[in-house]
């Protein structure tokens, strides 16, 4: 029965550090510091490279 509690403690002893690692992050919005620190930067320089047409030299064609 001692060995049960004993992992049972080692099992509540990880939830708990996997649960405030989890609230850490949330707290100081880690997920979005990354996003826009380290991601975003790679987006938008793939992105601003992208061939875009012109869409004012399309001329409209009336009647169709």
């Amino acid at each position: 029965m001692a060995k049960f509690f004993k992992i049972l403690f080692k099992i509540l002893l990880i939830a708990g550090a996997i649960y405030a690692a989890l609230f850490a992050v949330f707290y100081f919005d880690l997920d979005g510091k990354l996003l826009f620190r380290k991601v975003e930067p790679l987006l938008a320089k793939h992105y601003d490279k992208m061939e875009r047409r012109d869409p004012l030299s399309v001329m409209y064609e009336i009647g169709k």
